[in-house]
């Protein structure tokens, strides 16, 4: 069940407001936890748009919950395990219902942990120009859409809102946070894509790749952090129309996305950059059912 109000912004003013995502508002709630609101924004593009998607928000907090607790056994999570309504007052409450994680405040790591499963997105098209993703040297001959041997782990830098992300080489991420973390967090993010990819084919779902983040406790312990494969950090597809050379029909944003392709503004195409164009109200309402159907399917 999802509210009849979509929620572009939450207005939580018992609780100091640290940041807005581009979909999550974070509230401080005392040293030690934030209070993590999922709206109903979208972004594609890295560019916010100005309409909700109807019940994103709760949509992707139960994913990650979901996921969060199947894959507890391989690495720490920030969830305190408290109740999100526990900290808001009751006119704020159904701000928060259904959509809020209530989790430790940890020191964020400045990288993106990407595993691809798949051959997909700017990684085909990086592969297409010099048969590599991110450094990793593929086999030749691959397609759009092919399923590699290996998952393999291409990191990214977490971009300021409204910036790209830019894939970076595991050396540099290594630089940047140092080896041994570095061959942490590459260990257990394969690891965590690899559990879940395999039980999102029992349920009909291709997890072609994903994006972890994690960040450090105060006794250095790293924990899984964020939301955890939901359509907006992961590529779905489902099972039986996915065929290799094809971009398949997709669970996530991916719709969103081929729309704004689509859009001519004064006969132009869009140029990515903000103001994004009006999302009409039957696309959103078609994105809201992709996610949906995903979560239907993957807790059937």
């Amino acid at each position: 069940m999802t509210s009849a109000a979509p929620l572009l912004e939450s207005q939580i003013t018992s609780l100091p407001l640290l940041a807005r995502g581009k979909v999550r508002d974070n509230y401080a709630v005392g040293s030690d936890r934030l209070l993590m609101v999922a709206s109903d924004r979208l972004s594609a593009f890295d560019v916010v748009l100005g309409e909700p998607i109807p019940g994103k928000g709760e949509l992707l907090t139960q994913m990650a919950l979901f996921w969060f607790a199947k894959l507890s056994h391989i690495v720490p999570n920030h969830l305190t395990g408290d109740d999100p309504l526990s900290v808001v007052t009751a006119s704020e409450r159904e701000q928060v219902r259904g959509r809020s994680m209530l989790v430790k405040r940890l020191k964020p790591l400045p990288v993106e942990a990407v595993v691809r499963g798949y051959l997909a997105g700017s990684g085909w098209q990086e592969y297409q120009k010099n048969q590599a993703v991110c450094g990793v040297p593929l086999p030749p001959g691959l397609k759009n859409a092919s399923r590699l041997t290996e998952p393999i782990f291409t990191p990214a830098t977490k971009a300021a809102m409204g910036d790209h992300d830019e894939n970076i080489s595991f050396a540099q991420m290594s630089d940047i946070i140092g080896a041994p973390l570095a061959g942490q967090v590459r260990e257990v993010s394969i690891e965590l894509y690899q559990e879940a990819a395999a039980f999102a084919l029992t349920k009909g779902i291709v997890i072609a790749d994903t994006k972890f983040e994690f960040g450090l406790d105060a006794d250095g312990t790293l924990t899984l952090m964020d939301e955890v494969l939901t359509p907006d950090s992961s590529r779905f597809w489902p099972l039986d129309s996915w065929v290799v050379g094809a971009n398949p029909a997709s669970y996530d944003k991916q719709f969103v996305r081929d729309w704004l392709e689509q859009v001519r503004i004064d006969g132009q195409p869009w140029n990515k950059q903000a103001p994004a164009p009006a999302l009409p109200a039957d696309v959103a309402l078609k994105t809201a059912a992709r996610y949906r159907e995903a979560l239907q399917r993957l807790t059937a």
